[in-house]
């Protein structure tokens, strides 16, 4: 299945669709069934002690997988998350930006399968894994 939606694409509508967050995520790579997306780190993100909180992190996974998923299938802004597994392992790096590498396990007629490996910018060990489930809304 080719790739329908590139970074540009995405970028415009997440401005368009979501305004109140599109400036938190950068779009910086569309493959087929693959994504990669920064989180540009700001004090908003960090909890105390000087690390990116939880919340941001999950952010970041669900807007990956979310951006993957219409990336293939087109903006269909109603796509929904209906399950999550995110495995914290490492503390991110303080006011460093993360990474999200993104690939979609199973694209289907209602339901995709999404899997992330999140890093701090310039680190090789990852500081989350995540695994997301989306359904697709129906055609009308």
């Amino acid at each position: 299945m080719p790739v329908v939606m590139n970074e540009d694409d995405l970028q415009g509508f997440l401005a368009r669709e979501f305004p109140q967050t599109a400036d938190d995520f950068v779009i910086e790579e569309v493959a087929d069934m693959s994504i990669r997306v920064r989180l540009p780190v700001a004090e908003r993100h960090l909890r105390p002690g000087g690390t990116v909180s939880g919340p941001s992190i999950f952010a970041l996974a669900d807007v990956s997988v979310y951006l993957a998923l219409l990336a293939m299938i087109g903006p269909k802004a109603l796509a929904v998350t209906t399950n999550c597994s995110i495995d914290f392992m490492r503390k991110p790096a303080a006011q460093t930006d993360l990474i999200c590498i993104c690939r979609l396990l199973k694209l289907g007629r209602v339901l995709a399968v999404g899997e992330c490996l999140i890093f701090s910018e310039g680190t090789e060990a990852p500081v989350a894994r995540a695994s997301m489930t989306y359904s697709i809304p129906p055609e009308r």
